[in-house]
């Protein structure tokens, strides 16, 4: 509870919960002595695979016995998820003091919740300044909290695609403005370029970064990987290549987060990481709320013998690679869905057309930002299905007529996604 009424009163200090500038990052961070500038750091900016690519770092980093601390956002179940020091996740009485402590030298001043969040991990990583700290940017990255660095060693550019829209001028929201936003701003060190969705993207990318004097590590140019007919895939950059067994998490297009972090990894020469730290690493990955399938529970109950799987995708870029996958697969598909105000709800929802054999609107609890079953329904209204509506996801699942093999997929937010663990 006493952790609860801090977060409480932090998020009052700000009357909007996103406003673009740093100005009052850099203000807070002075005050504590400027922690954020005598961390090892690697950025982690993009539209998605952001979470997923630390996870696979983290994954390696454990197999090499290296120490780390992590920032990342948004939390699933507790706030808590958003630290990690010294490899493991802050408990609730030491995170009630470090939020404490912050918000008394804050001293009531105007920030918002994630500002004093992000300063906060930068004061608490302090305390384990040799370990390496993997940072997820939030919204864009040229404004975000986390861009008040003085030294990185590494920034991974993920795929990028749009999102967010609604926070650019109406003449910008483009794909070329949100590069901008992500890139323009990269600290001198050096930079990985993930596999974009096409060489369109990926060449506005290595266009926008061409200023920059860090070295640069490009898809294709310099690394690459290819999949094999034997569940084996070869992994290739200046260090040499690796065979890979393939990982045990669903969806190929995570195959381009789990490369970012081998790449990575592999080019910060410190880390002394070796290949079979992460031959054994990629083998223990675990991702939260990325198709992860919901094996136990009420959930599971109650859609008895069927599989369930929860997805926190919540923009165009995140439902192709998630309707790639659902194309693979040989089953009917009852998809149950829920989404925030500000994203593109029609586009999102037509890229699972003719993939779904019923589709059910619900309500995300405790989300004020997110559009209720109905409005939802009204703006999908030419989906080629008959769109079903429920208050619950316990509600929507209870009301599925399922037969032998069929999947349900909870999606469309990772407030969603977020809720469906707590009360599982």
């Amino acid at each position: 509870m006493k952790l609860q009424k801090i977060v409480n009163r932090l998020q009052k200090l700000h009357p909007k919960e996103i406003d673009l500038s740093l100005g009052r990052v850099f203000k807070l961070c002075k005050k504590l002595g400027n922690p954020q500038n005598n961390l090892d750091c690697i950025s982690v900016v993009g539209t998605n695979g952001k979470f997923s690519t630390i996870q696979v770092m983290k994954s390696i980093l454990d197999e090499a016995g290296i120490n780390y601390n992590i920032y990342t956002s948004p939390h699933l179940k507790k706030i808590n998820e958003r630290f990690v020091y010294n490899n493991k996740e802050i408990n609730d009485e030491n995170l009630a003091k470090l939020l404490n402590k912050i918000e008394k030298i804050n001293n009531g001043d105007e920030i918002t919740f994630f500002e004093i969040l992000t300063v906060a991990f930068f004061y608490g990583a302090k305390n384990f300044n040799k370990n390496i700290n993997l940072i997820e940017a939030g919204l864009f990255h040229r404004f975000d909290a986390t861009n008040v660095l003085e030294k990185n060693l590494v920034t991974i550019i993920t795929a990028i695609g749009l999102d967010h829209l609604d926070w650019l001028p109406k003449n910008e929201r483009t794909i070329d403005r949100i590069i901008f936003e992500k890139t323009s701003s990269i600290l001198n060190s050096k930079i990985i370029v993930s596999q974009q969705e096409n060489n369109e993207i990926l060449n506005k990318i290595k266009k926008a970064i061409n200023g920059n004097k860090s070295e640069k590590i490009i898809f294709k140019d310099h690394y690459n990987y290819v999949k094999s007919e034997n569940n084996f895939i070869y992994y290739e950059d200046n260090k040499g290549t690796l065979k890979l067994e393939s990982p045990n998490i669903l969806g190929d297009f995570q195959l381009a987060n789990i490369f970012n972090a081998i790449c990575t990894l592999r080019n910060i020469k410190k880390l002394k990481i070796s290949d079979q730290n992460i031959i054994k690493g990629i083998k223990k990955i675990n991702i939260s709320g990325r198709l992860q399938e919901i094996s136990s529970g009420k959930f599971k109950n109650l859609s008895k013998k069927n599989k369930i799987l929860v997805d926190g995708s919540h923009n165009i870029l995140g439902a192709k690679m998630l309707g790639n996958y659902l194309s693979s697969l040989n089953c009917n598909i009852h998809m149950i869905l829920g989404m925030m105000k500000n994203k593109d709800h029609k586009e999102y929802v037509n890229i699972f057309k003719n993939k779904l054999a019923s589709l059910t609107i619900v309500d995300i609890p405790n989300q004020k930002n997110s559009i209720n079953r109905y409005d939802l329904k009204k703006k999908i209204n030419n989906f080629d299905l008959k769109i079903n509506t429920k208050k619950t996801v316990q509600d929507a699942i209870r009301s599925l007529k399922l037969n032998k093999d069929d999947l349900v997929v909870i999606t469309g937010s990772l407030y969603l996604v977020g809720e469906v663990l707590k009360s599982n």
